[in-house]
This record gives structure tokens, C-alpha cells and sequence, in this order.
């Protein structure tokens, strides 16, 4: 299933690439780093800036490999799954493919696996100390398990087509973050854990997702009621003179989602952070500091930027990359 270019066929109304957008995965993997361990956390931190833009990299490569679109999601209430949903699909890749077939596996969603397979090359390179290569895994990574925190990315009813809810995708994980981020919490309390079991992990996020669609569908219901297509939509010129939400819209919606997809947000830079770090680990916490390249301002540089996190302050003090590098 083609979801990129049937959500840009979706009724003219405006749409991205298909997962979270370009400013919240950036997002996303720079609050990642802040949850490292200090050893691991200068590496990545030294890289920020390739981190951040190369987050959205998968999306990119949709663009011109087939094979990379069914990736970013797995559609566990499609058909061949039934109304049990997860209940019914192997976390095992190999359980899955002899139940249902790779190819059908393939058709309606990957994700999971997909995770799995870019932490064992992250892995991989941390264990050989491949520097380029451990950037590379790490950008994609992240941004796998970043979709994985998309209800949407869960459901067959991807963009609430069959709902007469379309264009909600865009609406739920672009347009919603991209005009509340000022608003938003970005800091959190936590450390990268060691994931014992990675595989049990992403698919605990998934399930995690998938409970959330309820509220996602619902609340759109709830926010309509008022708006007429009038005032629901307008045109904009960014999208090629495309329909898009209203603002009013955007933020009634935005309301009856509460924090939720401020806390989806944060649980997503976690999660990154568990992975990366359990593949550090796994590789037998190699000691990095050799492939650390530093400017002489880094360490007052990291030290602003983490005192700015803890007090939520990234975006008043300009240090959320993010914001620097907006979505073209």
C-alpha cells in the first residue's frame, strides 16, 4: 500500500510524507540525546547537528524506494490480521512470515521489524567503531521508533479515509505539534534504560499506539462540531495552494487532544534513547571518545543546551534545532 502518495491524493487536503514531519522528528532526536548517559551523550551530542537533519532521511528515500513506504507503519487492524489486531501477529519475524506471508507482512507494514533489524547494524557499528556508519543507524533509528509512536501508523484507517476524516494524519502528528510546540513540556525525568528484550519493547509501543485511536478519531468528531467546511479548512500557498485545516481548527482539535501528543512526543525521544543505548551496550560500551570531534565551545555549548532542557527552555533560548531548520 502506497500511503504517501494516496494521502496526497486525499482530497486535495494538505498532507506530508506520511509520519510524524519533518520539525517533530528533528525534535525528537535531539530530546533523545539529553537522555543518554554521559559517555554516550557527548558523542551524540558532538553530532547534533547530522542527527537532526538526517532524522528525517527515511521519509526522503520514500521519494524514489518503493520498497521503504511500508516501513514507517504496520496496519495491525488490516484484514488479514482480523479485529485482534496485535493479538493475532508473531513479534517474530519469522513466526509472522510463515502465518501470514512476507509479502503480506510487507504490504500492510514492517515497522516493528524494521526497528529491530537498524539496532543490530547500530550495533554492529558501535561495536567496530564505525562512526559513520553508527550515525547513519542511529538517524534512521530514531526515526523508525519515532513512527512507531503514531497511533495512525497502526491503523488500516491510516488517514481517516474510511471515516470521512481525511487528512487527519497530517493533522494529528504536523499540524497539531507544529503549532503548539511553544506550549509544549520537553523535558523529562529520565535515563536511557537497558531494553533486556528490544523485540517485546517496540511492539509494547505499538500497542501503546494503537490504543490511542479511539481518542485520535473521537476527538476529531468532538472538535468539528461548530465548524462548518468554511471555517474547518482554507487554502494554502505553502502546499501548492491545497486545502489545509484552519488554525482554529488546529487548535480546537489541539484542546480536545489535551497533552497527549506532547507526551507521545517524549515517550518517542525515550524509547530512542533505550535503543541507542542498549546497542551501545550490546556492543560492549566502547569507549567513543576517540571519534568525538569537538569545537572548543562544546562543553559550555552541551552544558547551556542541557540546563536549557531541564528548564524548559530550549525554544526561549534558541537551542532547539528544530525551530532553526524549518520543514521546506
Amino acid at each position: 500500500m502506497k500511503k504517501t502518495s494516496l494521502l496526497l491524493a486525499a482530497c486535495g487536503i494538505m498532507v506530508v510524507l506520511g509520519s510524524w514531519g519533518f520539525f517533530s522528528h528533528k525534535t525528537i532526536h535531539q530530546l533523545a540525546i539529553y537522555g543518554l548517559p554521559s559517555s554516550l551523550q557527548r558523542f551524540m551530542a558532538s553530532n547534533l547537528d547530522y542527527l537532526v537533519a538526517n532524522s528525517i532521511r527515511p521519509d526522503l528515500r520514500r521519494r524514489e524506494d518503493p520498497k521503504e513506504d511500508t516501513k514507517h507503519f504496520i496496519d495491525a487492524d488490516a484484514p488479514p490480521f482480523g479485529k485482534a489486531g496485535f493479538d493475532n501477529i508473531p513479534e517474530n519475524w519469522q513466526d509472522a512470515v510463515k502465518k501470514y506471508s512476507e509479502d503480506t507482512l510487507r504490504k500492510y507494514g514492517t515497522v516493528p521489524w524494521e526497528v529491530l533489524l537498524i539496532q543490530a547494524k547500530l550495533t554492529n557499528a558501535f561495536r567496530h567503531k564505525l562512526k559513520d556508519s553508527i550515525l547513519f543507524y542511529a538517524a534512521d533509528l530514531g526515526h523508525y521508533i519515532s513512527d512507531a509512536h503514531v497511533p495512525l501508523h497502526t491503523s488500516y484507517n491510516y488517514d481517516g479515509q474510511l471515516t470521512n476524516q481525511k487528512g487527519l494524519h497530517s493533522l494529528w502528528e504536523s499540524a497539531v505539534p507544529e503549532t503548539n510546540i511553544k506550549a509544549y513540556h520537553l523535558f523529562q525525568k529520565s535515563k536511557a534504560r537497558y531494553l533486556k528484550n528490544p523485540q517485546a519493547e517496540i511492539f509494547q509501543v505499538l500497542r501503546a499506539s494503537n490504543a490511542m485511536l479511539p481518542q485520535v478519531f473521537g476527538e476529531e468528531i468532538k472538535a468539528s462540531e461548530g465548524f462548518t467546511d468554511a471555517t474547518k479548512f482554507q487554502r494554502s500557498e505553502k502546499f501548492g495552494n491545497r486545502k489545509t485545516f484552519s488554525p482554529a481548527f488546529v487548535k480546537a482539535y489541539a484542546e480536545h487532544l489535551g497533552d497527549s501528543v506532547n507526551e507521545r512526543m517524549l515517550q518517542a525521544a525515550r524509547c530512542t534513547a533505550d535503543f541507542w543505548f542498549t546497542a551501545w551496550v550490546n556492543a560492549g560500551r566502547p569507549d567513543l571518545s576517540d571519534l568525538t570531534t569537538t569545537s572548543p565551545d562544546f562543553e559550555s555549548a552541551l552544558k547551556a543546551q542541557r540546563k536549557a532542557w531541564k528548564n524548559n527552555k530550549l525554544i526561549e533560548k534558541g537551542l532547539l534545532q528544530s525551530m532553526k531548520t524549518p520543514e521546506k
